[in-house]
């Protein structure tokens, strides 16, 4: 009995780890639940619950009313995403639900995964970030210049996300200081004779800042049934979102006493070359972000051919009188439904090529427009509701096209059956097996 005791423990304790990974990767609770159930259906546990919270991971196994349970917890520690951690721990958890390994072996591939550290040499994470900003000023329309500037700008910015956590600063401020740093860089520009649009400089950087944002979390687990996680992330993600204005809206009033001018922004052509030159921008934007974010090189590819997608399907319906909030809502759900069909090709799980393809679609533009207005002293509250419609519409969009992509996929009806729902990392096959 007290053998057995202890192998539950152990398979628990697996499932927590794994599903600590997934979290922290940005996952869905209804994704990370799921694949915890079946590590410890693959284990040979059964009478498995599980219970996931923004903070917290929670397993209990009870496999008889007259049994005390076997309750473990395990507090989570958010770091900085790795898909590269995240798509090992998913192959990992897709060989065991396979039978391909056991539980031991298992255990020690997740033990050595999480403990090995990142293969990817800082400097090249910042040149990434860099990469990013000097795409989404190429999707704005910015000259060399600016995305110079842009350039420059990520890569301050990401100085200041690598520095303050060390001081244990709360991320509500790291978010600030990097809002802070964008605009205080373009009204510097502004104040210089650079023929620049400072505007498109600060957009770049809201842009990389909003990237961090867990909108989309928060909005699959509303939707599949996760009040609790989904409000804390939310929270988490409108006060991360607050911070970025509150530093963005500093540097203006900064500006304003300076005597730069930050108000004023000029919509990018629409010709036929500027076109190519906005969709080529997304493709770097969203690729960039995924290698600053260490995804496997081959992945690159993916993420880089369905940010274009998107970004083509938003000008298309953007050039139309439905609205930027619409085109958003159709990029997104064009994104969904092409990454969870193709990302299985690349072996990456689709949240690895859906949260860095709607990057470049991030509402960056409507957040800048309103802060410039109010400090302008006009009214742009509509602005700013716009981007929180663009930013609900993406997250809702990507989960729809999702939904609609998942008939489509044969393997998508062998998914855990204790959750409804398409999944964007987990196993795709699930098998009851008793080996240990």
């Amino acid at each position: 009995m007290t053998e057995r005791r202890g192998e539950v423990y152990e398979a628990l304790d697996l499932a927590l780890r794994i599903g600590e990974v997934l979290l922290l990767s940005g996952a869905g609770a209804a994704d990370v639940t799921a694949a915890m159930l079946a590590v410890t259906d693959a284990c040979g546990v059964r009478h498995v619950s599980a219970d996931v919270t923004f903070v917290d991971l929670t397993l209990r196994h009870q496999p008889s009313s007259d049994v005390p349970a076997a309750l473990q917890v395990r507090r989570v520690t958010w770091r900085p995403v790795d898909y590269a951690e995240l798509i090992e721990v998913d192959e990992t958890v897709n060989s065991l639900v396979a039978g391909d390994i056991n539980r031991g072996e298992a255990r020690d591939q997740v033990a050595r995964i999480v403990s090995t550290g990142r293969h990817r040499r800082r400097w090249a994470v910042t040149v990434g970030w860099g990469a990013m900003g000097t795409g989404v000023a190429l999707t704005l329309g910015g000259s060399l210049v600016v995305c110079l500037l842009a350039f420059l700008t990520a890569c301050a910015i990401d100085g200041t996300q690598l520095l303050l956590p060390l001081h244990r600063i709360p991320t509500f401020y790291q978010h600030a200081a990097g809002g802070l740093v964008a605009t205080l860089i373009a009204v510097t520009a502004s104040v210089t004779e650079l023929d620049v649009d400072p505007s498109r400089v600060v957009t770049a950087g809201i842009v990389m800042l909003l990237a961090g944002v867990g909108i989309m979390g928060a909005t699959q687990d509303a939707l599949t049934g996760f009040p609790v996680t989904a409000s804390a992330r939310l929270i988490d993600a409108v006060l991360n979102t607050a911070g970025i204005i509150a530093g963005v809206a500093a540097g203006l009033t900064v500006g304003e006493l300076l005597g730069g001018s930050l108000t004023t922004f000029t919509p990018g052509a629409a010709g036929l070359a500027e076109v190519g030159v906005t969709v080529f921008g997304a493709a770097l934007a969203a690729g960039a972000f995924a290698f600053a974010s260490y995804a496997p090189p081959r992945s690159l590819v993916a993420v880089a051919l369905v940010a274009a997608l998107g970004q083509g399907v938003l000008l298309a319906v953007d050039s139309s009188e439905v609205g930027r909030t619409w085109g958003s809502a159709v990029a997104a759900v064009t994104v969904g439904a092409v990454c969870y069909l193709v990302a299985g090709r690349f072996r990456v799980p689709p949240l690895v090529v859906v949260v860095p393809a709607i990057v470049p679609l991030l509402p960056g533009l409507d957040i800048y427009r309103g802060l410039a207005l109010i400090a302008d002293g006009k009214d742009g509250v509509l602005e700013l509701a716009s981007a929180l419609a663009t930013a609900l519409a993406l997250a809702a969009g990507v989960i729809l096209g999702q939904y609609l992509a998942r008939p489509l996929k044969r393997e998508a009806r062998r998914l855990e059956t204790r959750l409804a729902g398409p999944r964007m990392v987990g196993p795709f096959r699930h098998r009851r097996t008793d080996g240990r």
